[in-house]
């Protein structure tokens, strides 16, 4: 099956992906449809339930991140932060849905399996 979506977003830098507001607010979306089919798969029943934003802000530090933003960030932006690269990397091919979904399924806990998104989502982008 082809992407349901029909346009791709660039942006010039990883620092510009993660202070995106726009891409954050799809990203959280995405991520906890994400952590929701996860979770629906390890359940076999229907799940649906939202990541904390102090889960995303963990992992992104787990992914080590949190350097590449400025200091005396809220755990809700640096949740946004994540979302935000999550998605992009999504929109652009760079991470399935599917192996999103298999990423979340087999972790650990939630901020190991947001970690390794947000790891394999930042080794995956590239930029112009």
């Amino acid at each position: 099956m082809g992407r349901v979506f029909w346009f791709r977003t660039v942006r010039g830098s990883l620092a510009e992906v993660l202070s995106d507001h726009d891409l954050a607010s799809l990203g959280d979306a995405y991520v906890n449809f994400v952590y929701s089919l996860a979770l629906s798969n390890r359940k076999r029943k229907p799940v649906g339930t939202k990541v904390k934003g102090s889960v995303l802000a963990e992992a992104l530090r787990k992914a080590g991140l949190r350097d590449c933003l400025g200091s005396g960030m809220s755990r809700h932006a640096l949740a946004d932060a994540a979302e935000a690269l999550i998605v992009y990397a999504w929109l652009n091919g760079c991470l399935t849905l599917d192996e999103s979904v298999a990423i979340m399924r087999t972790a650990e806990d939630a901020v190991e399996g947001a970690s390794v998104l947000l790891t394999t989502a930042k080794k995956r982008v590239t930029f112009p």
